[in-house]
């Protein structure tokens, strides 16, 4: 991502000077935090004043609270490098963080609040951010960078979803789904774009030959059945026809990955990592496809882990550690402490998985994988927090 072009005169705060400041930090506070809730909540020995059952208690604040926050702080960043136009900073941009924040404490105490109030003021964060996104990409004149708006607005639908489904049900199933498959979506989408970019301009730089592929017809026909095979499993997600075309789309990806030359990136960890990080998305087609085949032997959870523990929590990790360097003034270059969160984040995912296959052994993995995601993103607010929270120009 290029460097923003220019901003507004501004006094306040360096952590409001642009989106990604805020909300890569709360982000990740609220990962580290969330997970350290979770544990306890999941084996019982912590209650929480919310309306929301553990498991998608969990699963809503991963989905629709820490990921729109880490989305939202990319997007405020990318999309004035896209139009052109000035970024949302100051008063604003408090605004959003308060709305994200206040969601957060709705959901945790909605059985005081109450589920509708809970919901309201949570999908409300939602819902701004797709207005400012829409506004400025449509009044820069932008039209091929609605499709991130269009995924923000399918946050929107699977979250009113998700609640409408615990209000009448107790519990989620299709707004889960939706909000996994949004977030899939978004990074097939993103991760085409600035994987390969930033691959070609390390490879330039660092080690000249091969070099990705150019983007081109086989990225659309393959984002194209990405999303087809994302609806086909929202929706039918224990059909064959669905299994199908999930094993298709895997291995697309697969062949997608392979162009991007990530295999001559490896004295880049910043590169590297995202390499990694894509690499379970087409590990979590393959894994899901398998459950419709072999249900005995591939439990659903490996194929959902894969893309939420694995996709996006390294995914996510990968870009906040690199855009928080690269608009921060500082050396595209991974230090001992960013070793340290890929190694964390990517151990979380990689023991996440094993946990669905290892019934005998779930409960230990399930603490090995949720301690090492907070310490992935504790040492995340150690190491980054002071270059979110002060100016550009000011040394560590």
């Amino acid at each position: 991502m290029a460097a923003v072009p220019r901003l507004r005169a501004y006094r306040g705060p360096a952590v409001l000077t642009n989106g990604f400041r805020p909300f890569f930090l709360a982000g990740a506070v609220f990962a580290g935090l969330g997970m350290a809730i979770w544990l306890p909540l999941f084996f019982g020995d912590l209650e929480l004043p919310t309306t929301f059952a553990p498991v998608d208690w969990h699963s809503h604040e991963m989905l629709y609270g820490y990921l729109p926050a880490v989305m939202t702080g990319f997007l405020l960043t990318a999309i004035p490098n896209w139009t052109g136009r000035l970024p949302l900073q100051g008063g604003a941009l408090a605004v959003l963080v308060t709305t994200w924040a206040a969601g957060r404490f709705a959901i945790m105490f909605s059985g005081v609040i109450g589920p509708r109030m809970a919901a309201g003021i949570d999908i409300l964060f939602l819902l701004l951010v797709a207005a400012a996104a829409a506004r400025e990409v449509i009044a820069g004149r932008n039209w091929r960078n609605l499709a991130p708006v269009g995924i923000v607005m399918a946050f929107i639908v699977g979250n009113t979803i998700f609640h409408v489904e615990v209000l009448d049900s107790g519990q989620a199933a299709f707004g889960k789904r939706i909000g996994i498959a949004a977030a899939i979506a978004l990074i097939a989408l993103i991760g085409g774009r600035v994987i390969p970019s930033f691959t070609r301009n390390w490879l330039l730089r660092m080690n000249p030959g091969r070099l990705p592929a150019p983007y081109g017809r086989f990225d659309v026909v393959s984002m194209v059945l990405c999303v087809a095979a994302l609806l086909m499993w929202v929706a039918l997600p224990e059909e064959s026809a669905t299994a199908v075309l999930m094993l298709f789309v895997g291995v697309t990806q697969i062949i997608r990955m392979a162009r991007w030359a990530g295999d001559r990136t490896f004295r880049d960890r910043l590169v590297l990592v995202l390499h990694l990080g894509y690499g379970f998305v087409p590990l979590g087609f393959l894994l899901l496809a398998g459950t419709v085949f072999f249900p005995q032997d591939i439990p659903t959870s490996a194929g959902i882990h894969a893309w939420t523990a694995g996709a996006v929590g390294i995914m996510t990790l990968a870009m906040m550690t690199r855009v928080s360097l690269g608009h921060t003034g500082r050396t595209l270059a991974a230090g001992p402490m960013t070793h340290a969160i890929y190694a964390a984040v990517l151990i979380a995912a990689v023991v996440r998985i094993c946990a669905a296959f290892e019934t005998s052994q779930a409960m230990l993995l399930l603490q090995i994988a949720g301690a090492a995601w907070i310490v992935a993103f504790v040492a995340f607010v150690i190491s980054y927090g002071p270059l979110l929270v002060r100016p550009r120009d000011c040394s560590l």
